[in-house]
């Protein structure tokens, strides 16, 4: 683990006081906790896909990057997010990991995570994807952009079967989600306040960590993306990409070298920040595997509305025209090439142009 490590530029990853000695009770992605399961809060937090920056992938763009230190936080945190559906989706919200790990599903999952041109959520994919969205390879990203650019390439995983909304303008518009007929990914930007994060919105913010179904929060503090999990008191509780590790695979973790890379994926102590410290632009996530559990969840962030200030607005259509921003893995059809294995090493991707801004019918993803 050590020989993987490098760069350490996060102060919070090796902070041992993770969880403080309290009353109040731990919130981790929709489970409830008390200061004495202590144990059992880390291997939850452990059992989270731990995203950081890489160096040694693939020369990515130009001038030809090895390593996403110092832009890629916001991309990292978008996987850990997308990770986190995908893990829920199909392992499911009890699983729990350990070292010994060789579970065949949870293998997968990793591997479409990994700093190669042929990981579907991988680095590579997601830069070139987001230089649709305006955004040259190293620059940072914003919640709004990661939750696009995971839109576009939900597309390209079959073995998901996963749509994705994005709610745009603090509005979630149900006409737009018609039917729910394969799982779905809600994911809703939001910037609640101009350059500070505005209090009346905290009690909102932490029933978001309480909801069945959360994927916990993306944001940061300014200029330092985190992946929000849970809260403790008046802190949240994050995991931070902000350590560079070395670039590897896991493959079928048979070898030592890599069940040691499968071990950099996974960070048992959260660190904590004030509420008060976060940036005010983030973008909370649900997951809902079928039409009754979109139903509960819009049942309960009603009862968000009723009870505080809500971060956003549940409407049942929206009053003026507008571009959907849903889409599923198999709403369209699609020429899709990625081929697994070597030869990885000098190919250059080839970004289809498109005839419109908004549609993405016109993709493919090639190494």
């Amino acid at each position: 683990m050590d020989l993987l490590l490098a760069d350490n530029i996060g102060y919070d990853v090796w902070e041992v006081e993770d969880i403080p000695s309290t009353a109040d009770e731990i919130i981790v992605l929709g489970k409830t906790y008390k200061y004495e399961d202590l144990e059992k809060i880390r291997d939850d937090v452990q059992s989270r896909l731990w995203c950081t920056y890489r160096k040694g992938f693939s020369p990515l763009g130009s001038p030809q990057y090895t390593s996403d230190k110092g832009f890629g936080c916001m991309m990292r945190c978008g996987q850990m997010l997308l990770a986190e559906a995908l893990t829920q989706l199909h392992i499911g919200r009890h699983w729990r990991w350990t070292i010994d790990t060789k579970d065949p599903i949870y293998l997968e999952i990793v591997n479409k995570f990994e700093d190669t041109k042929s990981a579907v959520y991988g680095i590579h994919q997601i830069a070139i994807m987001g230089q649709d969205s305006g955004k040259k390879i190293s620059e940072w990203y914003s919640p709004n952009v990661i939750a696009q650019v995971i839109r576009k390439l939900v597309r390209f995983d079959e073995f998901s079967n996963l749509q994705v909304h994005v709610a745009l303008d603090h509005q979630l518009a149900l006409d737009d989600i018609i039917e729910i007929t394969t799982p779905l990914l809600l994911i809703i930007p939001l910037r609640l306040g101009l350059n500070e994060l505005n209090p009346i919105y905290i009690p909102a913010l932490k029933r978001c960590f309480e909801i069945p179904g959360t994927l916990g929060i993306i944001g940061g503090r300014p200029n330092q993306a985190l992946y929000f999990v849970g809260y403790v008191g008046d802190e949240a509780l994050y995991l931070d990409p902000h350590t560079c590790q070395k670039s590897g695979s896991i493959n079928n973790k048979e070898l030592q070298c890599e069940i040691e890379m499968d071990d950099t994926f996974h960070q048992k102590h959260a660190g904590r920040i004030n509420f008060n410290s976060m940036d005010p632009s983030i973008a909370v996530a649900f997951l809902c595997k079928s039409q009754k559990e979109f139903d509960e969840l819009i049942e309960a962030l009603r009862n968000v509305e009723k009870e505080m200030t809500p971060l956003f607005e549940i409407v049942e259509q929206r009053a003026q025209p507008w571009i959907s921003t849903s889409m599923s893995s198999k709403d369209l059809e699609h020429d899709l090439s990625i081929i697994s294995g070597g030869g990885e090493g000098n190919q250059e991707f080839e970004k289809v142009e498109k005839e419109e801004d908004d549609d993405d019918d016109d993709f493919e993803i090639i190494d």
